[in-house]
């Protein structure tokens, strides 16, 4: 089975990346798959991730974030340079490797894959939700969405990473399905006892993560537990760092791991505050290092993972007051935070890879080319 995968680049630390490497990297190890991945701005990038030697990784040299390094009048044009590139350079990696299925991780490449494509099976992964992905509140975004919404009536699968956004999806076609996200669990060995006085908060420093309300749910929360630290790993808006030293309230920003499960193990408790979560990766990680998690039950993913009362603890949305009650709750009761870190163990194993990658190997063999 030849798979290949296009994607704009493995560059930096997130969660898409992670999973993608994971993903590549469980296909040749474990059934003997020959994996492609195109890029089109990886560049001189390092991939921040462990990748097996045997994934064929190709950079197309497109370079499309060179369109916002000229002004406004110029961009069009240099943009429709770039896509003319793209698509010809696309072609002829089409041609040479022969996929039997191609899969694609960037909504903005699908229009030319289904083009392009020929008679090779197309399967798009969703790693936003629909909700955010198909909008209309300006007329270009209504005619970007209807383009794409064309293009994805002729992929052969759209996987949406959990029920709610597959029953989002399923409005405007049928051939969805729910496939998690394969996690890179806990193989350390160690495990949290729940016993640091450490929160953490891990994920980019953007406005969906919203590093800010943690900043702001920890102004209530760190007064009647000042013995605790909040512990920030991300990396985005430089303000953050400034933002918690001037607060004063034992909070330290770090820069990305690749230790991160070290990390986790050294903490008793972990927070996220996200607008919205295709899946939310770092909860299961969190849990299966043993920490029970308090999130916003935002769409969807939280509720996907978090076991409520049992495993973590969910809140309703932009509720910033139960937010802190939660964290306060936990950091309260030792014995609380260990029940519900043991049960975080055992819940996070639904999406180790040998529960999740038999699912793909079969939707891979069920829509390759004959």
């Amino acid at each position: 089975m030849k798979v290949l995968y296009v994607f704009r680049s493995l560059a930096v630390w997130g969660g898409i990346e992670r999973i993608l490497v994971d993903k590549m990297n469980h296909l040749v190890a474990m059934y003997g798959y020959d994996v492609y991945m195109l890029t089109t701005d990886q560049g001189q990038h390092p991939v921040p991730y462990a990748l097996d030697e045997r994934v064929h990784l190709e950079d197309l040299g497109i370079r499309f974030h060179q369109q916002y390094h000229y002004n406004p009048l110029l961009r069009p044009l240099v943009a429709w340079w770039l896509q003319r590139r793209f698509e010809k350079r696309l072609r002829q990696r089409l041609k040479a490797i022969d996929p039997d299925v191609i899969v694609c991780t960037t909504a903005n490449f699908v229009d030319t894959l289904v083009r392009l494509k020929g008679p090779v099976p197309l399967i798009v992964e969703s790693h936003s939700i629909c909700r955010r992905t198909i909008v209309d509140d300006t007329l270009i975004e209504k005619l970007r969405s209807q383009r794409l919404l064309r293009a994805l009536t002729q992929a052969q699968q759209l996987v949406a990473l959990t029920d709610g956004d597959a029953a989002d999806w399923r409005a405007y076609f049928s051939h969805v399905t729910t496939i998690p996200n394969m996690v890179h669990l806990n193989t350390t060995g160690r495990y949290s006892d729940g016993t640091s006085r450490r929160v953490l908060f891990v994920g980019r420093f953007d406005y969906q993560k919203r590093v800010q309300t943690a900043l702001s749910i920890w102004q209530q929360v760190w007064p009647k537990f000042p013995d605790w630290e909040l512990h920030i790993y991300g990396e985005g808006d430089d303000d953050v760092a400034a933002a918690a030293e001037a607060l004063q309230m034992n909070i330290s920003v770090h820069a990305p791991t690749d230790q991160i499960f070290d990390v986790y193990c050294s903490a008793s408790l972990l927070m996220l505050t996200s607008l919205f979560e295709p899946f939310g990766l770092v909860i299961a990680e969190a849990m299966s290092c043993g920490l029970p998690v308090v999130a916003y039950d935002c769409p969807f993913g939280p509720s996907m993972i978090i076991n409520h009362e049992v495993d973590g603890l969910l809140v309703a949305p932009d509720d910033e007051q139960q937010f802190a009650n939660s964290l306060c709750r936990l950091m309260g009761d030792a014995d609380l935070r260990q029940s519900m870190g043991r049960h975080a163990i055992a819940s996070a194993q639904r999406f180790a890879a040998e529960q999740v990658m038999p699912q793909w190997k079969a939707l891979f063999e069920r829509e390759k080319r004959r």
